[in-house]
């Protein structure tokens, strides 16, 4: 067994930072057309998209778990997803997972020496490839634009709102030991926008012929960004929590304002399943 690593203690509180909030800004206005193109257009261009992040994110979690060797272990977590989710864009999903099993095996075995704890590169695996399968397939579905168009509105509606209102209203801590800047304002402002963000989805998908209908009532359409904005959160917290293990502030640096690539899609990644989960359940007439 490895040596545990001492755990750091989370950053002090800060106060809103307006030039952070430009910064934002910023990288979102360059970021998010590209996103919104490669969901528009889906295929591969779409698969490029998610490809690209897939890398991203096994050199940053590399980077964060494997110190002695980020290179190799980056590697065998990127070829790892990389197979299952060409896979899964084949719609060969009979063996997507069994292959997200075969290369978390693979990339611990592969990891020997490189990190502490094999385990570490195993759930790198684990951690990215199921939500990347579940945008692949969410997107390849009938009315898959309008699923993948909601999936993102959400995340990013219950990500902005969370850290608007939070910063706004203030008030007592939502988890100060694992993340001191987010409160409970921020949360139910984050819960209310990505609910709200969902309807306007499904209002998009009524008005608009090349938006389609997802087929669901608009209560329900709620109810799915409220759990999606739920998740999101949840991804956001989980991943706080990881980096404290590692003992690191961000994932890494790529995106000014917003840190590492795995900083800015950690609550995309829980909702992605969530909202697959609900498309699924869609699919078998239980939203009807």
């Amino acid at each position: 067994m490895g040596v545990l690593r001492p755990m750091t203690s989370p950053s002090p509180a800060k106060r809103f930072n307006w030039i952070n909030l430009r910064i934002r800004v910023a990288s979102a206005t360059v970021l998010v057309p590209a996103v919104v193109a490669a969901v528009w257009f889906g295929g591969v261009w779409f698969l490029a998209l998610i490809l690209a992040g897939v890398g991203l994110l096994a050199r940053e979690w590399a980077m964060m778990s494997a110190k002695r060797a980020p290179i190799g272990v980056a590697l065998a977590i990127g070829v790892a997803v990389l197979i299952a989710l060409v896979a899964a864009f084949r719609g060969h999903y009979y063996i997507t997972w069994p292959l997200v099993l075969i290369g978390a095996l693979a990339a611990a075995l592969m990891a020997r020496g490189a990190v502490e704890r094999r385990a570490d590169a195993a759930y790198g695996v684990i951690y990215i490839a199921p939500a990347c399968i579940a945008m692949i397939w969410l997107r390849l579905m009938p009315a898959g634009l309008s699923w993948t168009l909601l999936l993102f509105v959400v995340t990013w509606f219950a990500d902005i709102f969370a850290f608007v209102t939070g910063s706004i209203f203030k008030g007592p801590k939502l988890w100060p030991r694992f993340s001191p800047n987010k409160t409970w304002s921020g949360f139910f402002g984050g819960l209310v926008a990505a609910s709200i963000g969902a309807v306007g989805i499904d209002a998009l998908s009524q008005a608009l012929p090349a938006i389609p209908d997802m087929g669901v009532a608009w209560p329900i359409i709620a109810v799915i960004g409220l759990l999606g904005g739920l998740a999101t959160m949840m991804g956001d917290l989980w991943e706080s929590m990881l980096k404290r293990r590692f003992g690191v502030k961000d994932s890494g640096d790529l995106i000014p304002g917003h840190g590492g690539m795995l900083d800015r899609v950690d609550g995309l990644m829980f909702a992605a399943i969530v909202i697959a989960a609900a498309r699924l359940m869609a699919q078998w007439g239980w939203l009807s």
